[in-house]
């Protein structure tokens, strides 16, 4: 098997590639050490042909492979994107566009949850794939012979997937369902790490506004410096130090050292005085000018066993029409619904509308009922003379 390790060689991959209407792309990568995931391999497959890139040759220049991610002619085909194409964005100032993630795609075709490769690869075409070599060093060199069979084989049964899903999306008229879905995954909002929108990771353990002010401030500047350092956010400061420092507010470096979760003489670096200086600052902000702490939506009465019934319902029509829940709607769609007919939610938009949206206004409505027959429930369109009945029933 040969591995390409020259800008030359991979020019001349990417440009057979590039006569494809598709092309099958995977990607290695570590980031356990890191901020910015660390690429090391990529493979890429045209109907015809397979490619394995080492990506820390030296002297290679990536730019052949953002220029195929570029080309709209081409259509990129990933499973699970998200991930790799955060590493051609962060790379390569990109987003490969078309874009068809053949995770979503199967969802939608009745493969379940978030269903993996392997397991879609098996129920497609039978094939088995060892997936033993996962969690190997991508980054050491030479690679060895089953870490690239490997890797290749992600790359080349990711053909037969994609045949498989693209024809029977056309076949049930659902592939306009998949490109919607690959509005997010295409959007440069997906792939951004704003510092300043750090602080929504963060479990909401604060209690105060002035806490929340401290944690926001901490929290960005934490995410600034693991973004210049290229470090992960755990190792400029934990998350339980963050809660700490917004809890207590410390001023000066002694107090910062007093705290528990401040490693012994932590408060006598760089970084304690950067944490010091975000404390102030949040510290600074005038009273009515603190910002708010996030309110729990307060669900309106009853709404909770309207949720359960709509759970109930998306399930039935999950199962009958053979999408994946999750594609349709969320829980906090649910939530959003069973507490406003208008929720503006993706559940009550386009396809999802149609398929699940209107019988669960229905089902709140009382013009849908849910039996349970022949040990199955269904949903069932309730006449007027029915409601009224079950009106006057309850009453």
């Amino acid at each position: 098997m040969h591995v390409i390790t020259s800008t030359t060689e991979l020019a001349a991959a990417c440009e057979r590639l590039a006569a494809h209407d598709y092309v099958t792309v995977d990607t290695e990568f570590l980031r356990e050490t890191t901020f910015w995931p660390k690429l090391c391999v990529i493979q890429m497959a045209g109907p015809d042909m397979a490619f394995i890139v080492d990506a820390l040759a030296e002297g290679l220049d990536l730019a052949p492979f953002f220029t195929l991610m570029r080309d709209e002619s081409v259509t990129k085909v990933f499973h699970a994107a998200r991930q790799d194409v955060e590493i051609v964005f962060h790379m390569g100032g990109l987003i490969p566009a078309p874009l068809f993630d053949t995770q979503v795609a199967a969802m939608v075709c009745g493969f379940g949850d978030s269903i993996s490769y392997d397991q879609l690869v098996h129920k497609v075409s039978g094939a088995h794939i060892d997936k033993s070599s996962r969690f190997t060093d991508w980054a050491r060199r030479p690679l060895t012979q089953k870490q690239l069979d490997y890797a290749l084989a992600d790359v080349t049964h990711l053909r037969d997937v994609y045949q498989f899903l693209k024809a029977n999306l056309a076949e049930q008229n659902r592939s306009h369902w998949v490109e919607d879905e690959m509005k997010i995954l295409t959007s440069e909002g997906t792939y951004h790490t704003e510092p300043a929108n750090a602080w929504q990771r963060l479990k909401m353990r604060v209690r105060k506004p002035i806490e929340l002010a401290v944690m926001m401030e901490v929290a960005a500047w934490r995410e600034s410096e693991a973004q210049g350092r290229d470090v992960p956010r755990s190792r400029v400061i934990k998350d339980d130090s963050i809660y700490e420092v917004a809890a207590q507010q410390p001023q000066t470096a002694e107090a910062l050292g007093r705290l528990r979760t401040i490693p012994r003489g932590f408060e006598r670096s760089k970084s304690a005085d950067e944490i010091l200086k975000a404390v102030r600052r949040a510290v600074a902000i005038p009273r009515d000018q603190l910002p708010k702490l996030p309110k729990g939506r307060q669900a309106p009465d009853g709404s909770a066993a309207a949720v359960d019934l709509l759970k109930v319902l998306l399930k039935l029509v999950s199962e009958a029409n053979g999408v994946a829940s999750k594609v349709i709607a969320t829980v906090d769609d649910l939530e959003k619904i069973a507490a406003n007919d208008h929720a503006d939610v993706g559940a009550m938009k386009g396809w999802r509308r149609e398929l699940f949206g209107e019988t669960a206004l229905k089902l709140k409505r009382g013009e849908v009922a849910l039996a349970f027959r022949d040990r199955q429930i269904v949903a069932l369109e309730q006449t007027p003379a029915e409601e009224k009945a079950e009106t006057e029933a309850a009453e």
